[in-house]
């Protein structure tokens, strides 16, 4: 039979947000610290230089990463405890006024004007708070901000992926380097765009080449402003 949890297993939408804090961390990780040693290896002679400077970017870009997305998910956990603070209150203040919110709210989105009241009543009955945070304010599991998932999610995907060009930068070539770290990282961003895809349920292709074309445009212009300086070191 089936039931309400195989009936979501079958969706992904759930995993919006931990998959979108993940594939924003690796994608930052990946693309920053590629451009950050691909900008370092056009103006150096050494490979010295490229992986101090590919580490630092790893570390603070980790760090950074995780400490942002816990600021700004916080931000959106905030506010929303503060809505659901405003509507008890209203609930108590004033039900009825609030009960012809539900009831208004089902009717826009198809039910008649009956059916919308008596849904409204009957979910009031059950648990009026509930109804009103999911139907009135949009909060529900799937949408809720958890802070703390998405700062490790964040820091532990940007480690990841900038671990990658970090990689190419202690074993590949050192005459070359730029084309070696583009090359790789553009078959890194393949990768995740791919991985992204399959676990979210969407097209591959698209993201592939959204991510690809993104990545290219930041490595190129990393690699301009290192040749632009052009100091040796």
């Amino acid at each position: 039979m089936l039931t309400i949890d195989n009936y979501l297993d079958n969706h992904y939408i759930h995993r919006s947000n931990w998959l979108r804090a993940a594939v924003l961390g690796a994608n930052d990780g990946i693309i920053s610290v590629s451009s950050l040693a691909i900008g370092v290896a056009a103006a150096s002679a050494t490979r010295e230089p490229i992986v101090l400077a590919t580490v630092a970017g790893l570390v603070a870009g980790a760090l950074s990463m995780a400490a942002g997305e816990y600021v700004s998910v916080s931000s959106q956990t905030d506010t929303e405890k503060a809505d659901i603070e405003r509507e008890k209150q209203e609930l108590e203040e004033m039900p009825e006024e609030e009960l012809n919110i539900l009831a208004q709210i089902y009717e826009q989105r198809g039910l008649k004007k009956e059916t919308a009241m008596q849904v409204a009543i009957e979910l009031t009955e059950k648990d009026a708070l509930a109804a009103h945070i999911r139907d009135e304010l949009g909060i529900n599991e799937i949408s809720q901000a958890n802070p703390i998932q998405a700062a490790i999610a964040s820091g532990a995907a940007f480690s990841v992926g900038g671990v990658l060009p970090l990689l190419v930068v202690l074993f590949a070539p050192l005459k070359g380097m730029e084309y070696w770290l583009y090359g790789f990282t553009t078959v890194f961003l393949i990768l995740l765009g791919t991985t992204a895809a399959k676990t979210g349920g969407s097209s591959v292709q698209k993201a592939i080449l959204r991510i690809t074309i993104w990545g290219t445009i930041a490595m190129g212009l990393s690699a301009l402003v290192g040749y632009f300086f052009g100091v040796k070191v």
